[in-house]
């Protein structure tokens, strides 16, 4: 309990820290909306969490909920609210619901694939006007976490990459500044081109090519040697980094196979793929499609959105409406609960060879 009010504070501290950024005159704020994932919703309420570390993983509550700023301790004008948009899930929070508010995923008669890739990657399906969502422990690979010299989308960062004859590296970073590492779509891009010039083979290990080395214990391939790099250090890519996009890919690949094994169709009948969040909004889906983070669709098939689950929030602020079609698309979606999927860990497996399965 006291850990909990700890961490209540922390979250709040940084709310606050971020109303006074976007505006300085807080006395004029008088309404605010939150979408986050089930855990962070809990914790800001003071609601309890042990339950959602436990199967089957159930909220203490999925409504939607309007709150007096200051009992939360938000700064904002005397007699502000605070309206939390509402959960699906344990692991499903207000911010998918605002991600396919946003992207309008509940108001389509076409068979749609979204996704908001992140260190949980929310998933939702629309085939025939029902919505079926699931959420996977992606990891924060593709956030550049984890990763030896993987870094945020920030000045510096390469966040495209090519590989001509297996040691010739060409890359675009973030303003054109000098490399400092990889953020999200660099390192996507890396292992892709890895892929398809045969450094790595189907289980992701690097083969005996030029640009790979031994130092000390561990493999890694030499992207951008020193001289070339806003640190003046190598950016490689390692065994272990690699490890990581694997375990990264393979969880959204399996939620992916298993959300349509559930609602009972073939990849091949989606017509439209939304990728969303920060992540999403850089990637090239080429090289999504050549690690096999998703099925072999089309290229043409992608749409890339930006933070679709803040827009979602923006219109929730601004309307009613959306604050009850909100409630609505919550307690219409289908939760798939894959922690305790009797296929998870046969599939997980499955997906973490660097091949599409078809």
């Amino acid at each position: 309990e006291k850990s909990g009010a700890v961490l209540q504070e922390v979250a709040v501290k940084g709310l606050n820290g971020l109303i006074r950024k976007l505006s300085p005159e807080t006395d004029r704020i008088v309404e605010i909306t939150l979408a986050g994932n089930t855990v962070m919703h809990h914790l800001l309420l003071q609601l309890p969490v042990r339950q959602l570390g436990l199967a089957p993983y159930r909220p203490s509550t999925v409504k939607a909920l309007d709150i007096k700023a200051r009992n939360l301790g938000i700064t904002s004008a005397p007699g502000a609210y605070v309206h939390v948009l509402p959960n699906v899930g344990g692991f499903i929070g207000g911010d998918h619901v605002a991600m396919i508010l946003a992207t309008g995923i509940h108001a389509t008669d076409r068979t749609v694939l979204g996704l908001d890739i992140g260190t949980n990657t929310e998933i939702v399906l629309s085939h025939r006007g029902k919505l079926t969502s699931t959420s996977c422990a992606s990891g924060p690979a593709f956030e550049g976490g984890h990763i030896t010299h993987g870094i945020d989308a920030k000045p510096g960062a390469i966040e495209r990459l090519k590989i001509k004859n297996t040691d010739q590296v060409e890359f675009q970073t973030i303003d054109n500044l000098p490399p400092l590492g990889l953020c999200g779509s660099g390192i996507l891009d890396a292992v892709a081109e890895f892929c398809r010039t045969g450094i790595i083979n189907r289980q992701g290990k690097l083969e005996s090519v030029p640009g790979v080395r031994k130092t000390g214990t561990k493999r890694e391939f030499l992207l951008v040697p020193a001289e070339q790099t806003g640190t003046g250090k190598d950016i490689t890519l390692t065994q272990q980094d690699i490890h990581e996009v694997q375990l990264a890919k393979a969880a959204i690949r399996t939620g992916i196979d298993l959300l349509f094994e559930e609602v009972k169709i073939d990849w091949e009948e989606i017509e439209d793929v939304i990728i969303a969040g920060g992540f999403g909004s850089s990637m090239n889906p080429a090289s999504g499609l050549a690690i096999g983070i998703v099925p072999p669709f089309k290229n043409q098939q992608f749409k890339v959105t930006g933070h679709a689950a803040g827009a979602g929030s923006r219109l929730c602020l601004i309307s009613r409406a959306e604050r009850t079609r909100a409630q609505e698309v919550a307690r219409n979606i289908n939760y798939l609960e894959l922690m305790t999927h009797p296929q998870f860990h046969s599939r997980f497996a499955r997906a973490m060879f660097f091949k599409n399965f078809t």
